[in-house]
């Protein structure tokens, strides 16, 4: 097995450099990623055919790895827009003079160097490159052996734009796709600052009990959107369908509806059409699914359709009785991540924020939304479900720690 702690010290030696670039000099690399990764699309869309050719055409996966047109359109506007946020490194947070005259300033600074390892998305190639390079971190970037020729011909044009701009290529570092690397990233210790990893609940729980590199988790996304006996229908039948179809093999998309008795004939009817249309399939408690009989993709639910990420043109339902069974419900199955309402109950709606445990928590809307780019805050590194650093999206704001600078003139203690 060959070592890669060469090339991980080579990324810990660029963030240093990287930190001595001009915030212009930074900006203009990213306007120039945008515009190449444009040039470039049909040589990246090549590449990527390759890859999605191996893939299983059913696999929620395949749609994930899939490029187009349109979608590196997305990307590369994506970068532009991080080009124009502010570098959230070298901020003065907070200033004192303290009793002896020393002089006390805390100020934000890179994390330093960022591991990422990542499932199927080519797209977060491109994205971590653009927040790192943004907040002054080097990155390496292990993404899977699917998206193995996607990401080679990625990490190509983004080591071509950072020479041409005079910033050091190896402050963006692509690791061998094969597993023995990521037993040595975690060991790396001396010039790994943080590791996030973003994919499936296997992954992140295989690097949590793995890594000695501190992790930052950006969790499966299981979310709920509850339908309340006082909601708009029609607008509650609007938010869940586009919660489940207008993407579902993301993790902001919906994976169970809870429906108030109250309600559910009347909105389970809604439903169905636009269910029908795009042949969602429906796994139902006893409740609904005796309401929702002769859907002709219906089955029933077991214990294990609740608390299931489906990532597919898949849901469960589950008649409730009250906002209590649905709040307990989200209690037990919830990997806090979002979490919805839809009711006309401006008090139900209060308890629901106030009450429900997650990252991103809605009334009257999709969870479709829970996205960096949506929020503003430009392209995130994944969705964090846990609660130390970073919550929600995980973007630009959040890739720095902080510093205390003290100046004195010979006080000693």
């Amino acid at each position: 097995m060959q070592s890669i702690e060469p090339i991980i010290v080579k990324t810990y030696k660029a963030a240093v450099s990287l930190r001595k670039a001009s915030d212009a000099q930074i900006k203009k690399a990213l306007k120039m990623l945008a515009e190449s990764l444009k040039q470039n699309s049909a040589a990246l869309i090549k590449a990527n055919d390759l890859d999605v050719a191996k893939q299983d055409a059913n696999d929620p996966k395949t749609d994930r790895l899939r490029l187009n047109e349109q979608r590196i359109k997305g990307i590369a506007n994506s970068i532009k827009k991080i080009s124009t946020l502010p570098n959230p490194a070298g901020k003065s947070i907070e200033k004192r003079t303290l009793y002896n005259g020393l002089l006390l300033e805390k100020v934000s600074v890179p994390l330093g160097v960022v591991g990422a390892i990542y499932e199927s998305r080519p797209n977060v190639t491109f994205d971590i490159a653009a927040l790192c390079l943004r907040s002054m971190n080097g990155c390496l970037l292990k993404g899977s052996s699917e998206a193995e020729n996607t990401n080679l011909a990625a990490i190509k044009i983004i080591r071509r734009v950072l020479k041409d701009n005079g910033i050091n290529p190896d402050c963006v570092t692509l690791l061998p796709s094969d597993r023995e690397s990521v037993g040595q990233l975690f060991t790396a210790t001396k010039y790994v600052d943080v590791i996030i990893p973003r994919g499936s609940e296997s992954l992140i729980q295989y690097v949590r009990k793995n890594s000695l590199v501190p992790v930052i988790e950006t969790g499966a996304g299981v979310c709920h959107i509850y339908v309340e006996k006082d909601a708009d229908l029609e607008k509650a039948a609007a938010i869940v369908v586009n919660a489940k179809v207008s993407r579902p093999s993301v993790c902001n998309a919906v994976d169970t509806i809870l429906v108030d008795s109250a309600v559910a004939p009347n909105f389970l009817e809604k439903v169905k059409p636009a269910f029908e249309k795009d042949e969602v399939e429906v796994f139902a408690d006893s409740k609904a699914f005796k309401l929702l009989k002769g859907y002709p993709h219906l089955a029933k639910a077991t214990s294990e359709d609740f608390g299931r990420e489906f990532l597919s043109l898949k849901c469960a339902v589950k008649v409730v009785k009250d906002i209590d069974e649905a709040l307990l419900h989200i209690q037990q199955f919830s990997t806090k991540h979002s979490e919805a309402i839809v009711s006309k109950n401006k008090k139900n709606c209060e308890r629901f924020l106030q009450e429900v445990d997650a990252a991103v928590v809605y009334t009257n809307a999709s969870t479709r939304f829970t996205d960096g780019e949506e929020f503003g805050l430009g392209a995130e590194i994944g969705i964090s479900t846990q609660k130390l650093h970073a919550r929600g999206p995980f973007a630009l704001e959040k890739l720095v720690t902080e510093k205390w600078i003290i100046k004195g003139n010979g006080q000693i203690r």
